[in-house]
């Protein structure tokens, strides 16, 4: 019985690291889940309506969750990334809007991106934006010369885990309202005045270059050329990494909302800029929940900055259906375009603080041509052969697909106004 109990034992701890051995690739999508524009809303969210938004957070990570694991699904099946597939089976005119929409795409949350880390430096040190936006899309194209893809992951896994460990301080220092987070998360409200914060919140989730590049991360591993079983497996525990990083990104972002509504919304102080945190908090609760807030800034914009450079790059070289290879010409035309195009707009904006709010304009825009593009490549027999979608997945997609494009349609809307 004791030797049956041992081989139990042995067979579960392989399976346990087997499965690390998938895990990874959704923590880059996590990245892009929980970057300064989801600080913004997220902060806005917690300081204006307390927990009664957290539900948008829940109902933006299923949606996101759908998303991301067809791209992957993709990339599983196929060895291409979005980029790439594109390229290979759309015609000219429709590969030239996706894939140059993509690019700028990526260039706007780049933007974002940096000025998040540059955000984040000038609330520790001072440093002033411009120069803080530089040092950061320098640090992202040293991570990404770093040839090694599992070495990127791991080091973006250390990110999230130090963006979630700044949020579980705040929250340890906080008189957090378990029962208002509970109801809040699973029950749907809409407060006077709370559409433009909710349209921001699910608007800055689903982003275009987080779909090109879960694509490219999975296809970069080439499952497919080892037969049916391994891409059965792969399927199989791709879904167990997506839900792993959206469950982290899920309780990051909530967490924000939670110490905005704990700290803020509870002291009548409503939050519109980033700086205007740590001012706050540091006469409530000292100059560490300060420092540690500024932190977790400054490594969601670093380690976000990574992931849209890789994105740039992988959209650029999949135009001549090629993966993205940093030893390619493609690909580092790409990751140049993308991270300086974003520090030219930095440097030429009025005012670098709207420049997040434009990126996230940009990013609406840009949304259904890659949404519409990915549904119709995995739902297609000629690209996908037996594992194309089913029709039943077809139309969950579809639903989810108008549903995203829909909201980010309003938001662009209710900006323009």
């Amino acid at each position: 019985m004791n030797w049956f109990s041992h081989i139990g034992k042995q067979a579960s701890r392989l399976a346990s690291l087997e499965l690390f051995r998938y895990i990874g690739p959704g923590f880059f999508v996590t990245v892009g889940f929980i970057d300064p524009g989801n600080w913004v809303t997220n902060v806005a969210a917690g300081s204006q309506f307390g927990y009664k938004l957290l539900w948008v957070v829940s109902l933006s990570t299923i949606i996101l969750i759908v998303v991301q694991h067809n791209a992957a699904h993709l990339g599983i099946v196929t060895g291409l990334c979005l980029s790439e597939a594109a390229s290979k089976y759309f015609k000219p005119w429709l590969r030239v809007l996706m894939l140059g929409s993509a690019m700028i795409a990526c260039v706007a949350t780049a933007l974002a991106e940096l000025l998040g880390g540059a955000i984040g430096l000038n609330m520790l040190t001072g440093l002033p934006l411009v120069a803080g936006a530089v040092l950061s899309a320098g640090f992202s194209a040293w991570m990404l010369f770093s040839k090694n893809y599992q070495r990127l992951e791991k080091w973006i896994m250390g990110f999230v885990s130090l963006i979630g460990m700044a949020f579980v301080f705040e929250i340890w220092l906080a008189d957090v309202s378990w029962a208002q987070t509970a109801v809040g998360w699973v029950t749907p409200t809409f407060p006077l005045g709370a559409l433009t914060v909710i349209m921001g919140v699910l608007g800055a989730v689903v982003m275009p270059h987080n779909i090109f590049l879960h694509s490219e991360v999975i296809q970069s591993r080439q499952w497919n050329a080892q037969g049916a079983d391994v891409i059965e497996k792969q399927l199989k525990y791709e879904f167990l990494d997506t839900l792993t990083g959206m469950g982290a990104g899920w309780a990051i972002n909530s967490a924000m909302i939670i110490v905005a509504a704990a700290v803020f919304y509870k002291n009548g102080i409503v939050v519109n800029e980033l700086p205007q945190v740590t001012v706050t908090l540091e006469p409530i609760f000292g100059k560490a929940s300060a420092a540690v807030f500024a932190l977790g800034l400054l490594f969601a914009g670093l380690s976000s900055s990574v992931t849209a450079a890789m994105a740039g790059g992988s959209v650029f070289a999949g135009i001549f259906i090629e993966p993205f290879d940093i030893n390619d010409p493609h690909s580092r035309i790409g990751l140049g375009i993308t991270l300086l195009g974003a520090l030219a707009a930095i440097m030429l904006l009025p005012d670098p603080f709207k420049g997040i709010l434009w990126s996230q304009i940009a990013l609406s825009m840009q949304l259904p041509l890659t949404i519409i593009p990915l549904i119709l490549l995995t739902s297609s027999k000629k690209v996908m052969g037996e594992y194309a979608n089913k029709p039943y997945g077809a139309t969950v997609l579809w639903i989810v697909g108008l549903i995203v494009i829909g909201l980010n349609i309003a938001l662009l809307v209710d900006m323009a106004r």
